[in-house]
């Protein structure tokens, strides 16, 4: 990357958190922001439009997910590094992310020395993995024991911490853009993909393994 500047797209629907991000990223000389989108379709068109490098993408999007909208992004340039920046732990999205392409998870209370590391080593072709995200992927290769939640899709993981947050089916419908027939539907998978009974059970679950903000 000598003499060229990193290229940045900043996907996030809140201004406050893409202006914070800017501000950061603004402290290295070889790292500059291109564009910025708030929603899923508008880092699409971005992408359509102008070349990037590395794309800065939140996981609670306002029209798609983000681990949707990652996939989408890739499909349309292979190239480009995209990087999940999220107010969620690792332990919710990290490891989907990753397989599904991302270059990297990093939570939004990351330092700003750790941000501006990762967007280089992302445009490099490198990937971000925290110690702990480490270890975890290498229990996972290992054949050792994970989460019940990473059976779940990304949908049935929304649902899940939906039902665990106290919401009605009325209510993540509504929300999810779906039926309530629907989403009793996720939530008859998630029981039985998890082993649970109950939506008591699955609030227990997601509170001991940290799937709620």
């Amino acid at each position: 990357m000598l003499n060229k500047k990193i290229k940045v797209l900043l996907v996030d629907d809140h201004f406050i958190v893409r202006s914070g991000v800017r501000l950061i990223l603004g402290e290295a000389d070889d790292v500059s922001v291109e564009g910025e989108a708030d929603n899923a379709q508008a880092a699409l068109q971005l992408v359509r439009e102008k070349e990037f490098d590395v794309a800065l993408v939140d996981i609670a999007m306002p029209d798609k997910n983000g681990i949707d909208l990652l996939r989408l992004l890739k499909a349309e340039k292979p190239k480009l590094a995209v990087l999940m920046l999220s107010t969620y732990s690792e332990e919710i999205y990290a490891v989907r992310a990753l397989k599904s392409g991302a270059a990297g998870y990093l939570t939004k209370d990351s330092p700003a020395d750790v941000l501006i590391t990762a967007v280089r080593k992302a445009a490099t072709g490198g990937k971000h993995v925290s110690p702990a995200l480490m270890e975890k992927l290498a229990t996972m290769i290992g054949g050792g024991t994970v989460g019940s939640h990473e059976k779940l899709s990304n949908r049935e993981l929304e649902v899940l911490k939906m039902i665990a947050a106290g919401e009605s089916l009325v209510k993540i419908a509504e929300t999810l853009h779906l039926s309530p027939n629907t989403v009793t539907t996720y939530r008859s998978r998630i029981l039985e993909k998890m082993g649970l009974t109950s939506n008591a059970e699955l609030t227990r679950y997601a509170v001991e393994n940290g799937l709620l903000m």
